[in-house]
């Protein structure tokens, strides 16, 4: 809790907000996980028992470590912890092993590495313009960010149910992108760059952070319609990001489709705004026309789409269009019954809360919601309950029993290939950013 008391700086409410959701995430403990709790079980096995050599080599069990090395070299870490609790999930030939407490450490390790997440929130809560804010602690956008953010139901549900790091990466993503806004360039690649070689999925964000590094850094003045000065170009700064980024990574780019928001960032500068829309994008584009993507790497877009949200009202209704629809499509992960109450109350919480605060927040400008996307956002709940609790009676039951998945796959496609063109048409038509210099 220490961690969390430094990160707030003071303010009570986000010690009280982080605090919250950590004495959350602890009653979530008992409750089902995935196999990714074996994977990574195996992982601190792995790195604790063996040399280096044979980390990747390593195939007792067909959860071989497969992650870059730096969160080869984090579960190596965690491993010096694990073994102070049970030192038999320590051994690779223990296939499967699970103890009470394997089961503690695992959990605490992952609220324990949230801190970080908690310390990027803070940061991005710094960036953000309170020229909207209200009278009320609740309609500050600085405190209905922190909420959207720490309270995250994505979050919850697949890290402290399902099992895994992503609050940890997601930190690491959120602090660089912090950084940018701060003008702190350097730091933000330093990050992304360790980043990368946590998790390779980054991949997909990796054009945002070039284009906008190469045109709002190396490039230190536009002309006075926003266009870029050529003649202002920094060979220095170059090799000094060239030292700390791997371009290398631009090989990974596999949908083409994210490529004129791309363009739009170079030719259209707008900020780290405009570099936060084209990250998403890239998100976005990677999880809908990538091959084999987890529908986990949704959140890849909706936690970087909580900092636009609490900015402009357009903002504000593609994110509530794209997490509530994202949030229902990880439904499916927690299949288990005692889980489905608390997924249900989970999601309708923080969808409650989104909604009206965003909605308090652009009072004076038009509804959020065309009548269209209400209808759509609406039909969610029949869909539940079609899928969770009529379906399973049915004579299809037994016969057809992909076609719960398949409705909510569907269904959910179409909100999110919606709020992604949204976007899309917004990044397109945007002004560009017409400053003389940058700072």
């Amino acid at each position: 809790m220490a961690a969390f008391g430094i990160a707030t700086g003071g303010s009570n409410w986000f010690s009280a907000l982080a605090l919250g959701v950590t004495l959350l995430k602890c009653l979530l403990i008992p409750t089902y996980h995935s196999t990714d709790f074996e994977v990574h079980r195996n992982w601190l096995a792995i790195t604790h028992s063996l040399p280096i050599s044979q980390w990747y080599y390593e195939a007792t069990s067909e959860w071989t470590l497969d992650y870059p090395p730096f969160f080869a070299w984090f579960e190596y870490a965690l491993s010096h912890v694990a073994k102070y609790f049970d030192q038999e999930m320590l051994n690779v030939r223990n296939l499967n092993y699970s103890s009470s407490r394997t089961l503690l450490f695992q959990r605490f390790s992952v609220i324990f590495t949230d801190a970080l997440f908690v310390y990027a929130v803070h940061e991005c809560c710094k960036c953000i313009d309170g020229k909207k804010a209200g009278k009320e602690l609740t309609e500050k956008p600085k405190f209905i960010l922190s909420a959207l953010l720490l309270w995250n139901f994505g979050l919850l549900i697949v890290d402290h149910i399902h099992f895994q790091y992503n609050g940890f990466l997601s930190g690491l993503m959120l602090l660089s992108i912090a950084r940018f806004f701060q003008k702190r360039h350097m730091e933000g690649a330093f990050l992304f760059a360790v980043l990368l070689h946590f998790k390779h999925i980054y991949l997909y964000v990796a054009p945002a952070y070039g284009v906008y590094l190469l045109r709002s850094y190396c490039f230190t003045a536009n002309k006075q319609d926003g266009s870029i000065r050529w003649n202002s170009f920094s060979f220095v700064r170059l090799i000094s990001l060239g030292l700390i980024v791997f371009l290398v990574s631009a090989l990974s780019l596999g949908p083409f489709l994210a490529l004129p928001s791309v363009f739009c960032l170079w030719c259209k500068p707008q900020g780290p705004r405009g570099f936060l829309r084209c990250l998403i994008l890239c998100a976005l584009s990677s999880f809908m026309f990538g091959w084999h993507v987890h529908e986990k790497a949704i959140l890849l877009a909706v936690l970087p789409m909580s900092l636009l949200s609490v900015g402009k009202a357009v903002d504000a209704s593609i994110f509530l269009i794209l997490t509530t629809t994202g949030h229902y499509s990880l439904f499916p992960l927690l299949f288990t019954a005692p889980e489905l109450p608390i997924k249900i109350i989970l999601m309708l919480l923080f969808t409650i809360y989104s909604i009206s605060s965003l909605k308090t927040l652009f009072r004076k400008e038009k509804p959020l919601f065309n009548w269209m996307e209400t209808f759509y956002l609406l039909g969610l709940g029949p869909l539940e309950v079609f899928c969770e609790f009529v379906f399973p009676f049915t004579s299809w039951n037994l016969k057809y029993p992909f076609i719960p998945l398949l409705l909510t796959s569907v269904y959910c496609a179409v909100g999110i290939t919606y709020a992604w063109l949204k976007l899309y048409v917004s990044v397109l038509i945007d002004p560009p950013v017409g400053k003389t210099k940058k700072q």
